[in-house]
């Protein structure tokens, strides 16, 4: 039967229709994922590294989604092996080149840190650094931002308590690479400038992990203080032990550190813990907020255990957490770094750490530090604040 002519038209206009019809919305409009390139240790440095790194993307995840300024996240991770600055160097560059990263985030080491902030430079790519304790690594490098520490602001306010504390002595034993130097210098200014004493000084080789001829220089010198500045990989385990068998504490010597040799992941590992250790830091597993409860427990969901977070992973967290907190301000689109850089300026944020900002002015991180004490919880040793010293900027940083 012959269809009626204007059925016949009818019939055409749908066929076309259907025919020309544009994709559905969500897949026309879908943005690209938000590349993040992540460049951190995983092997050659701390052993618990791979499984922190994993541990704190999945807190991240859990804890702020998948989506970012309407984009979907995609963590891109490379392992820079250790102190490897030429390693960290090519996969940043090839992170930038191939992968096409809108960002990129991490190191665990100083070296790593200033190499992958040069290719940040060149390539006008946004750098968020998580872990790099040397102070002005970023002064000829705009496009990065530190959301760690260095060592030049949390070391004055443990130089300031022993001297009032402990005696007017002192004896500094540190690695000797740029957080080390500083650790050193800042403890022995601070130090000097509450009227004490520095009486000795070693500065030792950062691969070195038998400490007892440096022990024994200190037992000689017999000061009122030992300050020790060792990073987290450095052996604190290690020294710790070599200071109980050579008696330092008991012959009346006050440790004072940095708290990378009381690191959660270590204190397991420690066979005589120095109860009552005082170390400066600015983050304890054990500090004392409802995010950070959270965090913790977030953390430990996804790692299967207890060990950890420590103050790498929750740098980790806060510089991934940035990247969304940038990216929602700029509703996704990163394309221009001097944008980027505008809004991280600006940051300030509730941490499981405490409130962090970003110092417009050098990019640095300005935090609280914290003095802690070594100390048993529920069979567990923690570092447990006692004193809060609020929002601290390095005093040294002027560009």
């Amino acid at each position: 039967m012959k269809m009626p002519s204007r059925s016949v038209a009818v019939a055409v206009c749908a066929a076309l229709a259907i025919a020309f019809a544009p994709p559905p919305m969500a897949a026309q409009t879908a943005p690209p994922p938000l590349k993040i390139g992540l460049i951190m240790s995983f092997t050659g440095g701390v052993p618990w590294a791979p499984k922190q790194s994993a541990a704190t993307i999945a807190a991240l995840l859990k804890l702020h989604g998948e989506v970012a300024g309407g984009r979907k996240v995609q963590i891109i991770q490379r392992d820079d092996t250790g102190i490897a600055p030429e390693v960290a160097r090519r996969q940043a560059q090839e992170l930038i080149v191939q992968d096409h990263v809108d960002i990129l985030v991490g190191t665990n080491l100083t070296p790593n840190a200033i190499a992958v902030a040069q290719v940040s430079t060149q390539a006008k790519v946004p750098f968020f650094i998580v872990n790099s304790a040397t102070s002005n690594v970023m002064k000829d490098q705009p496009y990065s931002a530190r959301f760690g520490f260095d060592t030049q602001t949390i070391v004055p306010p443990l130089a300031a308590y022993a001297a009032k504390n402990y005696g007017k002595t002192a004896y500094s034993i540190y690695q000797n690479y740029g957080p080390g130097i500083d650790a050193g210098k800042s403890f022995e200014t601070s130090f000097t400038a509450a009227g004490g004493t520095m009486i000795g000084t070693d500065p030792i080789p950062i691969t070195n992990k038998d400490f007892s001829a440096y022990i024994q220089r200190v037992r000689d010198a017999k000061p009122a203080i030992l300050f020790v500045f060792l990073n987290a990989q450095g052996g604190g385990a290690e020294l710790l032990k070599d200071i109980e068998q050579a008696g330092i504490i008991k012959s009346g010597i006050h440790v004072v550190a940095t708290g990378d040799i009381v690191d959660e992941y270590i204190n397991p590992t420690i066979v005589v813990p120095p109860l009552g250790l005082v170390t400066t830091f600015n983050y304890s597993r054990m500090h004392d907020s409802a995010l950070n409860r959270q965090f913790v427990a977030a953390y430990h969901a996804a790692q299967g255990d207890n060990g950890g977070p420590d103050f790498t992973a929750v740098q980790e967290y806060d510089a991934l957490h940035a990247v969304y907190l940038v990216a929602d301000a700029l509703h996704g689109d990163l394309s221009d770094p001097d944008k980027v850089m505008s809004v991280v300026k600006t940051l300030k944020f509730e941490s499981p750490r405490g409130p962090f900002a970003i110092d417009p002015a050098t990019r640095d991180s300005v935090q609280n530090v914290y003095l802690r004490k070594l100390t048993m919880v529920k069979g567990q040793l923690e570092n447990v604040e006692f004193e809060t010293v609020p929002m601290v900027k390095d005093p040294t940083e002027n560009y």
